[in-house]
C-alpha cells in the first residue's frame, strides 16, 4: 500500500509541474539535466544503439611514437634531432648523416658513399651502402598477397655518440630499428646494425635493399670469403676509379682515385620467425688513393683493394672482442671520441624571435662540420710522430680567431635540408677558419675544428700572450655559455655571459683546469689583474671608447700589468642595459613580453570578479521565487 501511494503521489506532483507555467528555475534545472546526459551518455548511446565502435588509434603511428619517445627529452635539449620521413612542420630539417672525415653519407636507402675532394666530403661514389627494409611495394605474411604498405618512417641523429637511428613502422605488424656509424678509431669501417621485430605469430617474408652499384663503369666485383668468428661469410670486393675535377695528369688528362670498397653479399629476401627479432650486424670498409696519373691504375687497384681487405679482417677481429655483446666494446670506441670531441662546447640561450639563431641550428652545424673531419690522434693507424704533432698544433692557435664573431655570419647558417646545402655550409665553414688565422687547428682535425668553431661564436682570439674575448657590448642580450677552451695542454678555460634582471650582461671566468696561475682583466685592463681559479669570476661589461676587448686572460701578470699602458682608450664606462623590447623579443617572442607581475595579477583579479559579479547576476536571476518575480514585474 505505502509503495503504491508513493508512486500515485510522485505521479500527481510530476502532472502539476508540466500543467502550468515552468518558471526559469525549473527550466535551467531540466536543460542542465539534458545537456549532461546528451554530453556524457548520448555518444556510448548511439555507439550501442547503431553498433559502431570507437576507432582504434593508427598502430603505425603509435609504433613510431614508442621507437622516438626515448629521445623527446633530448631532443629538447637539442643534444639529438628527430626528423619523420616527411619532416614534420616543426621539426628541425636537417638530413641524418653519418662521417669520420675519410668518407660520409646521407641516412637514407638510395645514398651515395662520398669520399673527400677540396675542403669536404663532396667526391660522389655511384656505390649505395645502405641495407634496408623494401619500402616501395608492400611485404606480407605468408599466403597473403592483398596487404597494402604504409609505412612510418622517422630518424634520430645523436650528435654526442656520432650514431644515426632510423625506424620504420610497417601495418603488417613488424617494425625495423637501424643504427648507423663510421667508427671513428676505425675510419675506414661504416657499421649497419638492423633489428626486424615481428609481433605476429606467423612467419613473414621481407625484401631488404641490399648494396650496389648504379652508374660505375670502371667497377670491378669480386667474391671473397672472410672468417668471422667460426663462421665463413661471403663477402664482394669492389674496385674503380673516379675522376678527380681540378687536377692535371701529366698526360694533360685528368687525375684519378682508385676507390675499393667490401660489402657483405646480402639476400634479396630475408624470413622473420614468428614474435620474435632478427638481428644483422653489417660492417663495410672503403679504401682510396690520392690522386694519381691514369696510367697507374692497374698498379694501385690491387694495392687499394688489399688494404680494404685488410681494413675489414682488422675490424672483425676488433668485433669479436666485445665485452657482453660481440659489438659493444667496437661501438664503445667510437662513442668515446665523439664524447671527447664534445667536451669543448657552446651553450646560448633559447630565443622566441623569428629567424633566430638557437641551439639546434648551431648543434646540427657543429655535427656537419665534424662529421667531415678525421680525428686523428685516435685514429688506431695514428703514429706517435702524427699525434704529437696533433698536439701542438691543438696548443698554438696564435691568431685565430681573427675575425666578428660568426654567430651573425648569416652564410654559415644555413639550412641543411639536403646533401648539397649540407656540403656547401661545411666548406664554407672550413675556408672561413682557415683564412681567420685557425689553419693551424684545422691541421689538428676535428678536435681543431672544434676549438676553432667555439673559438669563433664569441670573437675570442689568441694573441701574443694572451686570449680576448672581441665582441661588441650590443650583442650581448642574451645568455652564453663558452665550455672548455684549450689555453696550451693543461689549461681549459670557462667563460659565461649572463643577462641579468637590469637587462645588463656581466662575464663569468672560471678553470675547468689549469697547469699555473692565470689572471684577466675587463676592457682597458685599467683595474689590477685578477688571479682565476676554479670558481667563478664576475667581471662587469665594459664599453671603451675606441672600442676593444672586453676580456683579457694571460699567465703572465706582467704582460697583463703592460697591456693597460698599451691599450689607448680615451673612455671606459659600463656598457650599457639593454633596451627592454630587445629583451622581451628573445624571451618571450614580442616586444611586449617580460611586462611587471603586478600587471597581469591586476589583469586576472579584473577577470576574477567580473565573472563573480556575472555569476552573481545569474543565480539571482535564476534562483529568486517565482512570486518576487511576478510581485517585481507586476503593474501597480
Amino acid at each position: 500500500m505505502y509503495s503504491k501511494f508513493d508512486t500515485s503521489e510522485f505521479t500527481r506532483r510530476l502532472k502539476r509541474t508540466f500543467d502550468g507555467n515552468i518558471s526559469y528555475r525549473k527550466l535551467f534545472l531540466i536543460l542542465f539535466v539534458v545537456a549532461v546526459f546528451l554530453l556524457y551518455v548520448g555518444p556510448s548511446f548511439l555507439r550501442w544503439l547503431f553498433g559502431r565502435s570507437e576507432p582504434a588509434k593508427d598502430h603505425t603511428n603509435r609504433c613510431m611514437d614508442d621507437r622516438l619517445t626515448p629521445f623527446y627529452l633530448q631532443n629538447l635539449e637539442f643534444n639529438v634531432n628527430i626528423r619523420h620521413q616527411p619532416p614534420f612542420p616543426h621539426e628541425h630539417d636537417a638530413i641524418p648523416y653519418v662521417g669520420n672525415g675519410l668518407f660520409g653519407l646521407e641516412i637514407q636507402s638510395d645514398a651515395h658513399l662520398n669520399i673527400f675532394r677540396g675542403r669536404a666530403l663532396t667526391e660522389q661514389i655511384n656505390f649505395h651502402p645502405i641495407v634496408s627494409v623494401a619500402t616501395g611495394q608492400g611485404t606480407a605474411a605468408r599466403g597473403d598477397s592483398s596487404f597494402e604498405s604504409s609505412h612510418r618512417e622517422a630518424t634520430v641523429v645523436e650528435y654526442l655518440s656520432g650514431i644515426v637511428h632510423r625506424f620504420q613502422c610497417f601495418p603488417e605488424g613488424y617494425f625495423v630499428s637501424y643504427q648507423y656509424y663510421a667508427h671513428r678509431t676505425m675510419p675506414s669501417v661504416l657499421v649497419q646494425e638492423i633489428q626486424i621485430t615481428n609481433t605476429k605469430n606467423q612467419l613473414v617474408d621481407v625484401e631488404l635493399v641490399v648494396p650496389r652499384i648504379s652508374d660505375w663503369p670502371t667497377a670491378i666485383t669480386k667474391s671473397v670469403k672472410l672468417q668471422h668468428g667460426s663462421t665463413i661469410l661471403e663477402y664482394q670486393a669492389i674496385t674503380g676509379s673516379v675522376d678527380v675535377p681540378g687536377t692535371m695528369a701529366d698526360d694533360g688528362g685528368k687525375r684519378i682515385r682508385v676507390v675499393s670498397i667490401v660489402a657483405r653479399k646480402m639476400p634479396r629476401v630475408i624470413t622473420l620467425k614468428k614474435r620474435g627479432t632478427t638481428k644483422l650486424e653489417l660492417l663495410m670498409t672503403i679504401s682510396y688513393s690520392d690522386p694519381i696519373n691514369r696510367d697507374k691504375f692497374a698498379t694501385f687497384r690491387d694495392l687499394t683493394e688489399q688494404q680494404a681487405l685488410d681494413s675489414m679482417n682488422k675490424a672483425l677481429q676488433a668485433a669479436e672482442h666485445g665485452e657482453h655483446n660481440a659489438y659493444y666494446a667496437f661501438k664503445r670506441d667510437h662513442v668515446r671520441v665523439w664524447n671527447s670531441l664534445w667536451e669543448t662546447g657552446f651553450h646560448i640561450s633559447t630565443s622566441k624571435a623569428e629567424n633566430t639563431l638557437n641551439g639546434n641550428d648551431i648543434n646540427a652545424t657543429m655535427y656537419a662540420v665534424i662529421s667531415q673531419s678525421r680525428a686523428y690522434e685516435f685514429e688506431e693507424l695514428s703514429s706517435p710522430q702524427k699525434k704529437a704533432e696533433i698536439a701542438r698544433a691543438l696548443t698554438y692557435a696564435e691568431g685565430c680567431y681573427d675575425s666578428y664573431h660568426t654567430l651573425q655570419a648569416e652564410n654559415l647558417w644555413k639550412k641543411l635540408s639536403s646533401l648539397e646545402e649540407f656540403n656547401s655550409v661545411v666548406a664554407s665553414w672550413m675556408l672561413t677558419l682557415e683564412k681567420q688565422g685557425c689553419h693551424n687547428l684545422l691541421k689538428a682535425g676535428a678536435s681543431g675544428i672544434v676549438q676553432a668553431m667555439v673559438l669563433s661564436f664569441g670573437g675570442f682570439r689568441f694573441s701574443n700572450q694572451h686570449l680576448e674575448l672581441n665582441i661588441h657590448p650590443k650583442y650581448l642580450h642574451r645568455d652564453y655559455n663558452f665550455r672548455r677552451l684549450n689555453y696550451g695542454n693543461m689549461t681549459h678555460v670557462n667563460v659565461s655571459i649572463t643577462v641579468g634582471d637590469d637587462n645588463k650582461a656581466v662575464l663569468y671566468v672560471a678553470l675547468d683546469r689549469s697547469d699555473r696561475s692565470y689572471y684577466a682583466c675587463d676592457a682597458g685592463c685599467l683595474d689590477i689583474p685578477i688571479q682565476l681559479g676554479p670558481s667563478k669570476t664576475l667581471f662587469p661589461v665594459k664599453l671603451t671608447e675606441p672600442l676593444t676587448s672586453i676580456l683579457y686572460i694571460t699567465s703572465d701578470k706582467i704582460h697583463m700589468e703592460d697591456l693597460r699602458h698599451a691599450i689607448h682608450v680615451k673612455e671606459v664606462v659600463e656598457a650599457p642595459a639593454h633596451e627592454h623590447h630587445v629583451i622581451a623579443l628573445h624571451r618571450h617572442g614580442h616586444s611586449l613580453g617580460g611586462l611587471p607581475t603586478l600587471f597581469w595579477v591586476s589583469i586576472c583579479v579584473i577577470i576574477i570578479v567580473f565573472h563573480v559579479f556575472l555569476c552573481k547576476l545569474i543565480v539571482k536571476e535564476y534562483c529568486e521565487p517565482p512570486d518576487k518575480m511576478r510581485y517585481r514585474y507586476s503593474k501597480p
